[in-house]
């Protein structure tokens, strides 16, 4: 079986672990500070903050931004739960809106619409690695005195119109959970270019002090280890190796799959393919998984459910791309250490599933 996912995990993460546990210094020591810095040099020089987990950099942005209370940040539906979570543990009101199909983006349109006096920012999701429309997004934004969170825990290293996403808006956040693009082995990153707001971001997830016993404000425990962190730098430097492994493959399924709809790149976007991600229109996508399944490839549906329907939030609300692409996306393997035969199976395995109509 060709797995949906397959962490890239060798002798040099090993090492870095190994130097850290020698050197006695296990939390928020010289790894973080050090991965902080050079994670930095992807996002154009913005402020990075290591914490915890993905999930942790959004809450944690927010908080620090002063978002709580009575404000709602409108979000996508089409995306993982953590999405909206770290609105609502923030204390506001996450806003759901539909998507364009294309690009699995929040609809400009849709959030332009949705605008109240209570909203207080717009939080779009760089859903499979490709970017959301960031130049509408941000130009609505400006008209409405607003500010733009970025959710950008697939896409690290993506951009649009030359300018990495995690620098867009007020704040972005990573993650480095295990299958992402690059991993910590569990992680998260706040990026931004407010002095203020990144200091506030070190101050929540440390407890609320910058100084040791002067906790300012009611804080969190969200730091991150010198461990992960070491991971996490080893991962760094590869990640544009892997990257333009996953542009390559990505790629080949461009040229050679047939009879499903295949992800585009808007124009002026890098797009770093968390996932290949299809759109299964004209057969049943539960099916034509398990068909793909039976000829050895595994594959990966993000997401089955929308938010707003889920039990944490079931709200009643009129989504229509929304719940037609959760009926067709369908996430293939895309991953660096793909091997040509891997590559050629998923392409052979797709085609003839499409042509045997499931």
């Amino acid at each position: 079986m060709i797995p949906a996912a397959r962490p890239e995990i060798g002798q040099e993460e090993r090492d870095a672990v190994d130097r850290v546990m020698r050197s006695g210094m296990l939390a928020q020591g010289p790894e973080v500070a050090a991965f902080e810095t050079e994670f930095s040099a992807i996002v154009g020089g913005a402020h990075s903050v290591a914490v915890n987990s993905g999930t942790s950099a959004l809450h944690m942005a927010f908080v620090a931004a002063g978002i709580g209370r009575g404000d709602e940040v409108i979000v996508p539906s089409f995306s993982f739960a953590a999405t909206a979570n770290a609105v609502a543990l923030a204390g506001a009101t996450p806003v759901f809106v539909d998507i364009e199909k294309d690009y699995f983006s929040i609809n400009p349109a849709a959030v332009d619409a949705a605008i109240t006096p209570k909203t207080r920012a717009i939080m779009p999701v760089h859903l499979y690695g490709h970017p959301a429309l960031m130049v509408q997004l941000t130009e609505i934004a400006k008209k409405h005195d607003l500010l733009v969170f970025e959710d950008a825990a697939q896409a690290h290293a993506a951009s649009v119109d030359g300018i990495p996403v995690g620098n867009w808006g007020i704040a972005g956040s990573f993650s480095f959970y295990p299958t992402k693009n690059m991993t910590s082995g569990e992680g998260g990153m706040i990026t931004t270019s407010s002095d203020e707001l990144a200091r506030m971001a070190r101050v929540l997830r440390n407890q609320g002090m910058e100084r040791r016993y002067e906790n300012e404000v009611v804080g969190f425990n969200t730091r991150m280890t010198d461990i992960h962190a070491a991971i996490g730098r080893v991962q760094l430097g590869k990640l544009s190796g892997w990257t333009k492994q996953r542009q390559d493959n990505a790629q080949f399924f461009d040229e050679n799959i047939s009879g499903v709809v295949t992800p585009p790149t808007a124009e002026g976007s890098v797009h770093v393919y968390h996932q290949y991600t299809i759109r299964v229109v004209d057969h049943d996508r539960d099916a034509f998984a398990e068909a793909l399944a039976a000829r050895g490839v595994a594959t990966g549906v993000y997401y089955p459910t929308p938010i707003h329907r889920l039990p944490s939030f079931k709200l009643d609300l009129d989504l229509p791309v929304t719940e037609e692409v959760a009926t067709q996306a369908l996430s293939l393997p895309v991953y660096p250490s793909l091997t040509e035969q891997e590559r050629d199976t998923i392409v052979e395995s797709v085609n003839d599933v499409a042509k045997a109509g499931s």
